[in-house]
């Protein structure tokens, strides 16, 4: 890991003015870094060949492939890039799924700037970041203590199909954002249903109301 006067974090959210925030935060913490922006996959994916960054700091919510489709992409080709992600949704939806599939750390966005300052020097150091809440879940279900939420065991894609659907999209419409075809589509909404226990598209949109999963 490069010295802290020669840290260089790419950041990667799909709104300049959060961008702008995270910056003005880390400039003032960690005199002499240096911060490079993003705002879809390709433009993650340029910047990652192109420069030698220290971390990567990933909203989980990006325009075409998610933040945790994004999330393995950088696995692939860049296996020791420490990745915190950071996320308008709370701990409880997402961040035992991001961090299975392998970042170092999540973080919402209403966390103080102090954690976040936190949360990178952690990442520097070669640790691991998750906020004391999220410690206890983890522990609690290491002990077999923790009830998970249904749709806990949805795939990734069909995590993201579920919420589509709960946002009221239709198949094609999903498809179109996607570039899958609808009878793909189709078939990840069926399997969704199924490991749920639902039979509907208001079930659907019922459950993730009140688990928050969509706004």
């Amino acid at each position: 890991m490069a010295q802290q006067d020669a840290l260089r974090i790419l950041i990667a959210d799909d709104h300049a003015v959060v961008r702008r925030g995270l910056i003005e935060i880390l400039t003032e913490a960690f005199p002499g870094i240096e911060c490079g922006e993003a705002g879809n996959a390709p433009e993650v994916m340029h910047a990652l060949r192109d420069g030698r960054w220290d971390i990567l700091m990933l909203d989980i919510t990006m325009p075409g492939r998610s933040g945790v489709e994004i999330l393995k992409d950088v696995r692939g080709t860049h296996p020791a890039m420490p990745v915190l992600v950071l996320s308008v949704h709370p701990e409880d939806q997402y961040a035992m799924r991001v961090l299975k599939a392998g970042a170092w750390g999540y973080l919402t966005k209403d966390a103080a700037p102090q954690e976040l300052v936190q949360a990178v020097r952690r990442v520097m150091s070669g640790g691991k970041y998750v906020s004391d809440s999220l410690a206890d879940r983890l522990v609690r279900g290491v002990r077999g203590g923790l009830d998970m939420p249904l749709h806990a065991n949805l795939s990734d894609r069909e995590d993201e199909i579920m919420r589509m659907i709960a946002s009221g999209l239709t198949v094609s419409d999903i498809a179109e954002q996607l570039s899958l075809s609808v009878k793909t589509i189709s078939t990840y909404r069926a399997r969704v249903l199924v490991k749920m226990g639902m039979r509907t598209n208001a079930d659907l949109t019922r459950y993730a109301i009140e688990n928050q999963l969509v706004q």
